[in-house]
């Protein structure tokens, strides 16, 4: 399939976000050339995220954290995953590894990769490399977590995997990377693995 950039500007860009205005053509299902189109495009990078799964206990950790974006449409605090940017030039697995003790505090003894997928393909580039994060709970193993400089303020919730896998069959849980990496557990586990 040919695709033609006819035009592409930066129309903003602060902190890791930058909007493209791209006026295009690309070849139709036909063969044809489309008419020009023109898009907005987010460009906010890659992201990683890991489920924090300790098999022996049969628990997951959950971070609860502020997300202004769901004010509009939902409760403004959401149950997640950890997860958080790429930085340029790092590695997908040493990002993982990094998010999980921001985030939460834990070192994973091993990531096993879910899926890498777009979030919302329609206008950003952005996709997430999802992970499962083996771990061995603490005792302590709730409490705050988070960069506060970077405006983190994340409640550790640990939650038995049933638990967890009811509040998303339920659509408790809102944020898509936590649904995908719960279903994928699910299956595993009904798999035996």
């Amino acid at each position: 399939m040919r695709i033609e950039i006819l035009q592409r500007k930066k129309v903003f860009h602060r902190f890791v976000f930058r909007i493209d205005e791209v006026r295009l053509q690309h070849e139709l299902f036909d063969g044809s050339m489309g008419p020009p189109i023109t898009r907005l495009v987010l460009e906010r990078g890659d992201s990683v995220a890991v489920l924090p799964h300790d098999p022996v206990h049969r628990v997951v950790l959950l971070c609860e954290q502020f997300r202004l974006p769901t004010v509009a449409h939902g409760p403004g605090w959401l149950l997640e995953i950890p997860a958080g940017i790429l930085e340029s030039g790092e590695d997908v697995e040493a990002c993982a590894r990094r998010e999980m003790i921001e985030e939460t505090g834990y070192s994973v003894d091993a990531l096993d990769p879910i899926a890498t997928v777009y979030l919302s393909p329609g206008g950003s580039s952005e996709r997430i490399h999802i992970f499962r994060g083996s771990i061995a709970l603490r005792v302590d193993a709730v409490g705050t977590a988070g960069i506060k400089s970077e405006g983190e303020d994340i409640r550790i919730i640990r939650m038995p995997v049933h638990e967890a896998i009811a509040k998303m069959r339920a659509g408790e849980l809102l944020d898509a990377k936590t649904v995908i990496a719960l279903q994928w557990l699910e299956l595993t586990m009904a798999r035996g693995d």
